[in-house]
């Protein structure tokens, strides 16, 4: 069994293991139920969570229920701890929306929810982050996770973000980091997946941000809080929802 899953996380591209998942779903639950983990999306307890990750694997990384990982959990810990995102009217952007965030999303009636990609067939606009279609100041909150590490121009793609998000709004901008670089590692002669891969931890990645990555986003207008908000909870509560204890969750807003 342990053999069969490594090769399924290894092999199967993320996508298709979550729209397999949608079929799936109550049979994984119940045959990875118990209650060493809590999955705080679904709010359903796991004897264990999946491994995943390129590469070496992280242990109790994917919850089997949502297919979200640690990144995503305490985003949505934050989110139901730290905010009231699910229960004042906003006008909600989200960049290459997680499909389960997407789906719940979407149900929230105080939510004006658009979901933009440039490839994806699952959104509801098609658009290129460098040339958003909306109007300035047109969205309270904005999420962009795991989007800017693919993008030679993040700059542009971080001022495009800014131009749209209203004043007084915020947003959550999550991205691959390695805390212990000061400076982000980008080199775009790198092209064949392989190398990329190697260098930057996925084939189609174009950099490992780095610290001077809130720079970046300061440099285009934002306020960031370098907030290690996994840091908030207990060791027993970090272990519990699988989260990374030292992982930045990056909370930008437009002043």
């Amino acid at each position: 069994m342990k053999n069969v899953t490594k090769f399924i996380l290894n092999k199967i591209p993320r996508p298709l293991l979550i729209k397999a998942s949608i079929l799936a779903r109550p049979l994984i639950v119940q045959f990875f139920k118990g209650d060493n983990f809590t999955d705080p999306i679904d709010g359903k307890s796991y004897r264990k969570f999946l491994p995943y990750g390129y590469g070496k694997q992280r242990l109790n990384a994917l919850s089997p229920g949502t297919l979200s990982l640690e990144r995503h959990r305490q985003m949505w810990l934050y989110l139901q701890n730290e905010t009231d995102f699910f229960t004042k009217n906003y006008k909600v952007l989200h960049i290459a929306p997680e499909q389960e965030f997407l789906r719940k999303f979407k149900k929230m009636k105080n939510l004006e929810y658009i979901s933009a990609d440039l490839y994806s067939p699952i959104v509801d606009v098609k658009a290129d982050i460098l040339a958003l279609p909306f109007a300035e100041e047109s969205f309270d909150i904005i999420f962009c996770n795991h989007v800017l590490e693919h993008i030679e121009d993040d700059r542009k793609a971080m001022s495009e973000l800014y131009r749209v998000l209203k004043n007084g709004g915020w947003g959550i901008f999550q991205v691959p980091m390695k805390n212990s670089l000061e400076k982000t590692y980008e080199d775009f002669s790198i092209k064949d997946p392989k190398e990329r891969q190697k260098h930057f931890g996925q084939y189609d990645h174009v950099r490992w941000y780095g610290m001077d990555y809130f720079d970046r986003l300061k440099s285009v207008g934002f306020d960031v809080d370098i907030n290690f908000y996994s840091k908030k909870f207990p060791k027993e509560l970090i272990h519990k929802y699988g989260l990374i204890e030292n992982e930045i969750l990056p909370v930008v807003t437009k002043k």
